[in-house]
């Protein structure tokens, strides 16, 4: 499986990198060495939290809103 970051240059120096398909997950390192190393780490970590199946409600509706 390959997922795309997007990395940044921190202003106090160093690397971040955020994962636009993953909300939330983002990290930080001194080096793209370790950047790379934070971010393979975030990225399991992120995919390891349980995600509750939704409710089947066959009166339920789903919204998408842009905020």
């Amino acid at each position: 499986m390959t997922i795309q970051a997007i990395v940044h240059k921190a202003e106090e120096g160093g690397f971040w990198a955020e994962v636009p398909s993953i909300p939330g997950c983002a990290t930080q390192g001194d080096t793209m060495d370790e950047l790379l190393a934070n971010l393979r780490e975030a990225i399991t970590g992120c995919l390891a939290v349980p995600v509750d199946e939704p409710l089947d409600d066959p009166e339920g509706q789903i919204l998408e809103i842009a905020v």
